[in-house]
């Protein structure tokens, strides 16, 4: 089976989805990028991830052609090949509709580093990329306007896109920023959060980024 590693890892990060509470039913998309080849695997439109196995992953090529599979690709595809093509360091692209996030991104209000934790996952304040349909060819680049160097975004009356370099790192933003949007969602109702200075955001990134774990 072609890219079998990589479809078992979206595959993998799709049924996280669901256990982190993240999506519900069919909704949200994983992607992920090999970098050898430059092939997507994609997981298919409509299907319940936990009927899901590796051969029903998408492969497409870089212009979103079906390399291997058997089903119609994410109604995201568009998106996510644009990325890919525009940022070229990401070989993951994860879409959800988690719900505390999606607060915010209805009220079209970017959520501010409360905490060191996205601080940690997504390196900054986490914008709201202007509303665009679903699978619109603007959803693409509202997305890569909005994200900059960060590794989220939520998308305005619909839910939040995470990249990152590996399936593992899109998949920690995604539920990161659940995380912390529902504890700003929490503080908002008691009083006013205070917002980390820029350096604090940066040193707790680097941290991070080249001291964590093992």
């Amino acid at each position: 089976m072609l890219l079998e590693k990589l479809r078992e890892e979206v595959l993998e990060a799709s049924k996280k989805l669901i256990y982190y509470n993240l999506v519900t039913l069919t909704g949200g998309n994983v992607s992920g990028r090999d970098p050898e080849s430059g092939y997507i695997a994609i997981t298919p439109s409509g299907m319940e991830y936990e009927k899901l196995i590796p051969e029903d992953i998408v492969i497409l090529d870089k212009e979103g052609n079906l390399v291997d599979g058997k089903w119609k690709p994410s109604v995201d595809t568009k998106a996510h090949l644009y990325i890919y093509n525009h940022i070229p360091k990401i070989n993951s692209v994860i879409h959800t509709h988690s719900v505390y996030a999606s607060c915010f991104s209805v009220l079209n209000e970017s959520i501010p580093v409360i905490t060191t934790t996205l601080a940690n996952a997504i390196g900054g304040e986490v914008p709201v990329a202007k509303y665009t349909p679903v699978g619109d060819d603007n959803m693409g680049p509202a997305i890569v306007e909005a994200i900059g160097d960060r590794l989220a975004c939520l998308l305005e009356n619909h839910g939040v896109m995470t990249i990152g370099p590996t399936i593992k790192d899109a998949l920690t933003a995604a539920v990161m920023l659940e995380d912390v949007a529902k504890i700003y969602y929490f503080a908002r109702s008691i009083g006013k959060p205070q917002i980390l200075p820029e350096s604090e955001v940066k040193k707790a990134r680097d941290l991070y980024l080249y001291v964590y774990g093992q």
